[in-house]
């Protein structure tokens, strides 16, 4: 059994074998499949169709990542009369928008493809206006909702189109069962909130 020297007891005595539960750290190594090169499945889906559903939904899930950080954002900083109710719709849109990433993401490994990952390749892909810094009001928060929610539902109806003629079934039920249906209802929620109605009367 190996033991650990007195001035290091993580570095193994000589002679002693490593333990093998010891985790092996700072390990990189070359990428196994870049970044827009596709894989080979029998999904019985030729690869141009396949490669274009992934640019597709890759757009999507770069927008949507930004979307669920806008709601995040403004979960934080909404303030005023309806906070509690604002908090805890935004968070909801939130966590529904994660679960909408994660299903995006693996429709794109599940064609063949690389999903995006990292929230800063995301950046350089959505197409959704940055945002101030700082806080704004709400109704400035609540119409920037509006107006990403209406981005992200112009792609996914494109890309449903798209998928409908490509046959890949798969890609446009997703797109259309849970992406297109979720940002249509949370847009509904969001944008009620911005009718002018005033809270009492006198």
């Amino acid at each position: 059994m190996a033991k650990a020297t007195q001035s290091d007891p993580f570095k193994v005595a000589d002679g002693d074998r490593p333990a093998s539960s010891q985790p092996l750290f700072h390990q990189h190594g070359v990428e196994v499949q870049k970044f827009g090169k596709m894989r080979l499945f029998p999904l019985a889906l030729n690869f141009e169709v396949r490669l274009e559903s992934v640019q597709l939904l890759n757009q999507i899930v770069s927008d949507s990542m930004i979307l669920y950080a806008l709601y995040k954002k403004h979960h934080w900083l909404v303030r005023g009369p309806t906070f509690f109710q604002l908090h805890l719709l935004l968070d909801k849109h939130a966590d529904e928008q994660l679960k909408l990433i994660d299903l995006l993401a693996e429709r794109v490994q599940t064609l063949g493809g690389v999903a995006v990952g990292d929230p800063r390749l995301a950046a350089e892909i959505t197409t959704i206006p940055r945002p101030p810094d700082g806080a704004e009001e709400v109704p400035a928060m609540l119409s920037r909702l509006l107006e990403a929610h209406e981005i992200i539902i112009e792609k996914v109806r494109e890309a449903i189109t798209k998928t409908a003629e490509n046959r890949d079934d798969g890609t446009n039920d997703l797109l259309m069962s849970d992406v297109l249906r979720t940002n249509e209802l949370q847009v509904w929620f969001v944008a009620e909130h911005l009718v002018d109605i005033p809270v009492v009367r006198v």
